[in-house]
């Protein structure tokens, strides 16, 4: 047996004659009788307390501690009584993620997770718990995609707790635990006439923000942040160097996402808009810190900036420059007074490079080369959004299917040449 059991309510001691004897002590019939206790694998003391009558309970208790020593798969059984909240206080604390994705994962735990589960101690989580949060979870969060963004977080933090040796398994990984499904969508792009009815309603100095979207396929921090030395009219390209992005309530340059520099051609009808526009509106230099807050400062000539010639805060520029030009195309309802314009979430300027992505595939252009375009890690993700947009893809199937069915019985196709 691992340690040892102490009867606090009985003592040996020597008695006359030299014989020992069972006496009582000062606590006998108080409290907790029996202490188990055994020395830990870091050295230090551990103890759990069982009452009157349940000596057997305190040595099973015991053997299982040595069973799981014995075995590599000891858990300290104080580790498992931190709560939900301060674990996850300690590992949102020690995520190394970009700022921006910590900021993400921070705001799902602690506002869709947290109100749920903060209590309960981290060693007494079962698969129920996990399914009757993820049962309220779709209540509270009608969007499936981010929901199972929030699962994702959820699980990431059960995994590290496991590693920690909080707990022996992760809950969400149970069988009858489903994660939720994010909803089947298909990219719809948008139309010409609705590109350029929305750039008819922005304001002047950020109508050729469409240009740059739809016709260089950039993403909205990467128009923000586009300098004017990132544009080769002569040579026909745009560089891909940086973005403006927000971290920690602060905008800061950085690299694109996933650090993924790219050249995107520049085709002349786009060139001659921009060059009109950094002709009517020219490029202010900015600094902002690098990647961080606290970054070094560097400067770029930006091709877009505000009205006072500051970088953009995307938030603003969303509600007050972006959905009114929605709102003037028709795409969503005009603002009521003292309302908020309507939620648009398929019709941010991330529209812009869906019709990037549709004119190339139209074009004939390879799935390959609109994923270097548009700055994907993997040609494979690019066919998985955009493959329902290759209408030649559609025509050569018809063809094929047609070629062999169209034939009677026993013709054959003519040899090749």
């Amino acid at each position: 047996m691992a340690g040892h059991i102490q009867d606090r309510w009985f003592k040996s001691e020597v008695g006359p004659g030299g014989k020992t004897r069972r006496v009582k002590t000062d606590r006998y019939g108080t409290g907790l009788r029996y202490r188990a206790r055994y020395i830990g694998p870091d050295g230090s003391e551990q103890s759990q307390s069982f009452p009157d009558r349940e000596k057997g309970r305190a040595e099973k208790w015991l053997n299982r501690i040595k069973a799981d020593m014995d075995s590599g798969q000891f858990l300290d059984p104080k580790a498992g009584r931190i709560t939900f909240s301060e674990y996850a206080e300690k590992w949102l604390g020690g995520l190394t993620t970009d700022l921006v994705s910590q900021e993400a994962v921070r705001r799902r735990v602690r506002l869709h997770a947290v109100p749920y589960m903060g209590t309960r101690p981290m060693g007494s989580f079962k698969p129920e718990h996990v399914r009757f949060w993820l049962s309220r979870l779709t209540k509270a969060v009608p969007n499936a995609t981010y929901r199972r963004s929030i699962y994702d977080s959820v699980s990431s933090l059960f995994n590290a707790a496991v590693d920690d040796g909080v707990i022996r398994s992760n809950p969400c990984h149970a069988q009858s635990v489903k994660a939720p499904e994010p909803d089947p969508r298909l990219v719809q792009p948008w139309h010409e006439d609705r590109v350029f009815a929305v750039r008819a309603g922005l304001p002047d100095r950020y109508a050729a923000t469409v240009d740059a979207g739809g016709g260089c396929g950039l993403r909205q921090g990467e128009i923000f942040g586009l300098d004017q030395e990132n544009i080769g009219f002569g040579a026909g390209w745009v560089h891909v160097r940086q973005q403006v992005k927000r971290v920690g309530g602060a905008l800061v340059f950085a690299p694109p996402k996933r650090g993924k520099l790219r050249d995107v051609p520049l085709s002349p009808a786009t060139a001659a808009a921009l060059s009109a526009h950094m002709r009517r509106f020219p490029p202010v230099e900015v600094k902002l810190p690098w990647k961080t807050p606290d970054g070094p400062l560097v400067a770029r000539r930006l091709v877009f900036t505000s009205g006072v010639g500051k970088a953009i805060w995307r938030s603003y520029f969303d509600d007050h420059v972006w959905k009114p030009a929605l709102a003037s195309a028709s795409v969503i309802p005009p603002k009521e007074p003292g309302a908020r314009y309507a939620a648009a979430p398929d019709d941010g300027m991330h529209a812009l490079r869906h019709f990037y992505a549709s004119v190339l595939l139209d074009g004939g252009e390879s799935i390959k080369a609109l994923s270097i375009y548009l700055g994907h890690s993997d040609p494979g993700f690019t066919l998985r959004i955009y493959t329902h947009l290759m209408p030649s893809s559609e025509q050569r199937t018809r063809a094929a299917i047609s070629a062999v069915f169209s034939r009677t019985p026993g013709e054959t196709s003519p040899p090749t040449v």
